[in-house]
């Protein structure tokens, strides 16, 4: 893919086990695997849009669509950077970073996930502080946000792990089902209590422009 043009293809975080990038055509093709062989136990649908429903090529033709989505409707006022997460050099999951007019707000959000086969390995974790040390070091995010169902124990161990404070509940219609979410917030200064990931980040500087900084 072009960097000359999008330079966001060029930006690289990694820590001691991942690197997340925004996937070339190679890579885009490993994610979408990873994502028709299964990202949660069927019988717990732990996202508020229920896209893993389906057949396996529903599941990996909705990630193609969505990470080539995010790239056509890149707007500096309004993005989301949808980055493949490798472990070793193998595909595993997709970590996202948007925002809203990040440049007034200085405030994000997260989402994520990670296929069945590699949970339990602390990845979930590690590729988050991925993503927390670009926003808050690299972009200078104020607060990044998080939500999950409240019955989802995983992630939220995870974000009490790296500090998130609740921030309330919301009701969603999930499968023609009321399920409650909480929200989390996570701030500069909680942050930097809980990091304990080592994080590197580059080729950063050519996409300030695009992220609103």
């Amino acid at each position: 893919m072009s960097r000359q043009f999008w330079p966001l293809y060029g930006l690289r975080i990694t820590t001691p086990r991942l690197e997340l990038a925004l996937p070339d055509g190679v890579v885009l093709d490993e994610l979408a695997g990873v994502a028709a062989d299964g990202v949660h136990d069927e019988a717990f649908m732990p996202f508020s849009v229920p896209w893993t429903d389906g057949s396996a090529e529903d599941r990996a033709r909705a990630t193609f669509q969505h990470v080539l989505g995010t790239v056509a409707q890149w707007r500096p006022e309004n993005w989301t950077l949808s980055l493949a997460v490798r472990c070793h050099g193998r595909t595993v999951g997709r970590q996202d970073l948007m925002a809203d007019d990040f440049a007034v707000t200085r405030e994000g959000g997260t989402g994520s996930w990670l296929g069945l086969a590699h949970h339990g390995r602390g990845i979930g974790t590690e590729m988050r502080a991925a993503v927390l040390h670009l926003a808050f070091e690299g972009l200078g995010a104020r607060h990044v946000t998080s939500a999950a169902m409240t019955d989802n124990a995983a992630s939220l161990r995870v974000s009490e792990k790296l500090g998130y404070r609740p921030d309330g509940l919301l009701v969603e219609s999930v499968r023609g089902e009321a399920r409650t979410v909480l929200r989390l917030r996570l701030s500069r200064a909680d942050w930097e209590a809980h990091r304990t990931v080592p994080v590197n980040v580059t080729g950063l500087e050519p996409c300030r422009e695009l992220f609103g900084v």
